[in-house]
């Protein structure tokens, strides 16, 4: 795998191209707008994403897909609910056998789809993984020491993916879990927003650290409803990422609902932001999907409701704190 392609040209994808020409692959990135793919050719930044990062000469810019279409592996960094659009716009250009990579977090809000289902959907002809983890774009792309989990059903195509993606400072461990490794990248987005409300209201680090714990016991019971493995969640692509986007304001998740405990309203933050905050489109797909797999899940549910039903902050919280007792690991 010599060559990569990258389909979404924010701080992400970006990040992405930064470690896959480390890595000495030739990297081929795919941006909507033409006038950022050009000033990624020409100044070698991405300002409005990443702007204090330098891109090397081995990372081209384009806003063609033919062109993004010939590599060797395609990395689809676009955002959850956008998915299906780019996939079905690359289907007539898909080579087959050509991998796809799924970098998106989040379940589509219109169908309840994953998005292995939606990529299996609409690229039928390609073999699918999973990257997902504990990642801030901007410390991949400045090289410090990341570790991501890397999930496909393949072996030996994971493996080589692992090559083809792995340097000192990213390194893929190589799973079999797809299912798990996509519900820990996606569930973690809602609860990272219950944990920033928890720190905006003044709740304290042990209520953030139990709502963690609680969180992570929720999205293993839907993995395992899914069919995925409770050890999954256990590793990088669950705990791990959990973790770092429940405890940072770096992490957009944690950010917005940290400005949502401090009372401000839903629609000024949103408006404020170029880059999407996952956690807000997903929160409801979750509640959806965990509904009909019959799992309990209040945290995620009490985030649902703030963000999409109107219900106040204090009312979702004392709806929490009011719930039966009960043993630990139920």
């Amino acid at each position: 795998m010599d060559s990569i392609g990258i389909v979404g040209a924010g701080a992400w994808g970006t990040a992405l191209a930064t470690t896959a020409q480390r890595a000495g692959r030739a990297v081929t990135l795919w941006a909507r707008d033409p006038v950022l793919a050009e000033a990624i050719n020409t100044s070698r930044r991405n300002l409005p994403y990443l702007p204090d990062v330098e891109l090397v000469e081995g990372i081209r810019a384009t806003t063609s897909l033919e062109e993004v279409a010939q590599s060797a592996a395609i990395l689809l960094v676009a955002p959850a609910q956008h998915v299906r659009a780019t996939c079905r716009a690359l289907a007539p250009l898909w080579r087959k056998g050509v991998p796809a990579v799924i970098c998106a977090k989040g379940i589509e809000q219109s169908t309840g789809m994953m998005m292995t289902e939606v990529v299996e959907a609409e690229l039928p002809h390609a073999p699918i993984a999973v990257l997902s983890g504990p990642t801030f774009a901007i410390e991949v792309a400045r090289g410090l020491p990341t570790a991501v989990t890397l999930a496909c059903a393949d072996a030996a195509l994971g493996q080589d993916l692992v090559e083809a993606l792995g340097t000192t400072s990213f390194r893929p461990y190589l799973a079999d879990d797809l299912v798990g490794a996509e519900i820990g990248g996606a569930v973690k987005n809602v609860l990272a927003i219950a944990c920033g409300i928890v720190e905006g209201r003044g709740l304290g680090d042990n209520a953030r650290a139990a709502l963690i714990t609680r969180g992570l016991a929720e999205l293993t019971r839907l993995a395992m409803a899914k069919g995925g493995r409770p050890e999954t969640l256990m590793g990088l692509s669950g705990l791990g990422d959990l973790i770092l986007t429940a405890s940072s304001p770096q992490s957009r998740n944690y950010s917005l609902g940290l400005a949502l405990g401090q009372g401000r309203k839903l629609a000024d933050i949103l408006a404020e932001r170029r880059a999407v905050t996952e956690g807000v489109w997903t929160a409801g797909a979750v509640i959806a999907m965990a509904e009909g797999l019959g799992v309990e899940m209040p945290i995620s549910a009490a985030v649902d409701a703030v963000i999409n039903t109107g219900a106040g902050l204090g009312e979702a919280i004392q709806a929490l704190l009011s719930r039966p007792f009960r043993a630990e690991g139920v």
